[in-house]
């Protein structure tokens, strides 16, 4: 098989590996979505799943036969196209659980989470204009304000309605700018500018809650987490329990409880389901899968020769594994809920595909790598 496949095979196993894990929790944990939508027929939601899962190899394959250096033009175009579907999507997104974050694709009845598209989109686009301007990178005017301009302007669009995914990818830009040898004193003005511009928003739509629908959810959630009320904290508690309950080696496939009880047992709290039917085991090795990814991309980043490939695969990986982090503390509750999806894990269409888009321009760049190494060595 991996002869037919080029760059990093440990990324490759790892790929697989959390796909049949995937495919695995997501059959067992949507019994109550079955029952409630397809009269407890869960093989539907299996082979829907499956399907999404085999198509994000298939995303992963294309994009790693692409030759990197094309996603640093591609990006300036999926820029300009991302900003104006993050506008439509604040003022005209499908309403789901009090979050404007997805587009109705017209005629389809079917819906993407645009923000997934602008997180790629950012990442690489902050990795090229910091390869293109490390010369003028510690001028405010020339080198900063050009990068940072765009970070604000999108992380600011999805803000609104995920204030999870903008802090996150706000951070993941901050790291990259460091990495691009920005000022230290232009990336602190950068934060002081950020929380003035977070706690302005929050002032006001806390005073003005019709402004933002968002406003009680995010308040009740840091409430809650702060207090550990178990009343107010149901989500969590039975994740907790899961957790609790599944000892070292779990209960067995399809034998959690408590997916009967999490809301979300499919998507933001999988990790407790998976801990609850395979033990502290499960638990351990997928936070070692996901370090791993990182360690390699690490590894992928400090052997390319060129700014651009290094900074465009320390910002994936980066921003992979600390979603993956941040829904892995949610569930032991050592965060507030966020609503964060297990990367490759979690059920969800536009999330599985772009982060497969993610890992297969991380293997175009370890397999541009490979092939410049072996030529400078010959």
């Amino acid at each position: 098989m991996f002869k037919y496949v080029k760059g990093d095979l440990v990324i490759w196993m790892i790929v697989i590996l959390l796909s049949v894990i995937s495919v695995l929790a997501v059959y067992s944990s949507v019994e109550s979505l079955a029952y409630r939508n397809h009269s407890g027929d869960a093989g539907y939601y299996l082979i829907k799943h499956t399907t999404i899962v085999l198509f994000g190899f298939l995303l992963i394959y294309l994009a790693h036969k692409v030759k990197y250096t094309y996603y640093s033009r591609l990006s300036q175009v999926a820029l300009y196209i991302c900003i104006p579907l993050l506008l439509l999507t604040l003022f005209k997104g499908v309403n789901e659980g009090n979050a404007t974050r997805w587009l109705q694709i017209p005629g389809t009845g079917l819906t993407f989470q645009t923000s997934d598209f602008a997180k790629l989109a950012l990442l690489i686009y902050v990795a090229r204009m910091l390869a293109l301007k490390q010369e003028q990178i510690k001028d405010w005017k020339t080198g900063f304000l050009p990068v940072v301009i765009p970070v604000f302007l999108v992380c600011g669009l999805i803000f609104p309605s995920n204030f999870s995914t903008a802090f996150l990818l706000f951070i993941n830009c901050l790291f990259l700018l460091f990495l691009g040898k920005a000022r230290i004193t232009h990336l602190l003005l950068t934060v002081g500018m950020a929380v003035s511009c977070g706690a302005l928003f929050l002032l006001l739509i806390f005073a003005f809650p019709h402004l933002n629908n968002r406003a009680a959810t995010w308040k009740s959630r840091i409430e809650n987490f702060e207090k550990g009320s178990k009343e107010n904290n149901f989500q969590v508690n039975q994740a907790m329990m899961a957790i609790a309950t599944g000892g070292t080696l779990g209960k067995g496939p399809g034998n959690s409880i408590q997916k009967n009880f999490l809301p979300q047992a499919f998507s933001d709290f999988i990790y407790a389901i998976l801990v609850e039917e395979y033990g502290l085991v499960m638990g351990l090795l997928m936070v070692f899968l996901y370090l791993t990814l990182l360690y390699r991309g690490v590894r992928i980043a400090t052997r390319n020769p060129k700014a651009f490939g290094s900074l465009l695969v320390i910002g994936l990986s980066l921003s992979l594994v600390m979603q993956a982090l941040v829904n892995m503390c949610v569930a032991v509750h050592l965060l507030p809920v966020t609503g964060q999806p297990l990367p490759l894990v979690s059920m969800g269409g536009t999330s599985i595909w772009f982060t497969s888009i993610a890992i297969g321009i991380i293997l175009s760049v370890s397999k541009e790598t490979e092939t410049e190494l072996s030529v400078a060595t010959t």
